[in-house]
This record gives C-alpha cells, structure tokens and sequence, in this order.
C-alpha cells in the first residue's frame, strides 16, 4: 500500500519518526494511506486512527487489514474529543490539515494522551495541490 501514498504523505510519516515501539494517534485518518505508512514501521507498537465519517474509516479499514489483523493498528470512527480513550497514552499524535486539533480545546485534549516526553505534530499543505508540508511541534 506504500506504493499508493502520496509524497506529502511518506514526507508525514518520514517527519514523525515512528519507531518501532511507539504508540501513535493518528486525528483525522481519510483513506488510512499515513496509517499504511506507520504501521510499517511499527514492531511492538501501534497505531490508533481516528476520523469522523464512516466512509473514510471503512477506506481505512479495507486498507490495513493486515495491520489490524496484526494487532499494530486500530481504525476508530467519531470525533476526537468525543472518544473514549481511556487511560491509553500516546508517544506521538499527528494530524494532517485537522484544524480542529490546532484549537486550543483540540491542543489540550491531545496533550492529556501523551505519555511524558511525546510529542503532538500538525502538519499542512504549503499550498493548495502542492506535496510540500509546514509542521508545527507541540508537547
């Protein structure tokens, strides 16, 4: 599925450095392409992507089977704010062009789900149609 992603995408998921053990929290995860991505990477940990409309999440799901299958991935549908995450704890949480995660509500809800030391990364298109990314690091 790598060979389908699109150059900003693998400049995403190359940015964010995923290692082998990490917990990831993908916001707003489309057609799962970046969630293909990491869980490649992915030994020991996992990946959990979040996107609101089913249709993405079923897109996703056809995707990674594998990787959910695998047990290094899991596709969830909702609002990010309103999922019940429970005590999970993420070493890095990304989103790409998500402004709902920029907010200062969005911002504060992600950094309860970080482990000490992790790491929230935004990312955007540069320009409309373009493959190049901006990112901005919170913690």
């Amino acid at each position: 599925m790598a060979r389908d992603a699109s150059q900003r995408l693998v400049r995403v998921v190359d940015a964010l450095d995923p290692q082998p053990g990490d917990r990831v929290l993908e916001v707003g995860c489309g057609h799962g392409v970046a969630v293909s991505l990491v869980a490649g990477r992915l030994t020991t940990g996992r990946i959990v992507a979040i996107d609101r409309s089913p249709k993405m999440t079923d897109a996703a799901v056809r995707r990674n089977r594998e990787h959910i299958a695998a047990g290094r991935a899991e596709i969830r549908t909702g609002r990010f704010q309103d999922l019940g995450l429970g005590d999970e704890r993420f070493d890095k949480i990304f989103a790409v062009h998500v402004r709902e995660l920029a907010s200062e509500e969005g911002l504060a809800w992600a950094r309860a789900l970080l482990t000490p030391g992790g790491r929230i990364s935004l990312f955007d298109q540069m320009s409309p149609g373009s493959d190049e990314i901006v990112r901005s690091d919170h913690r």
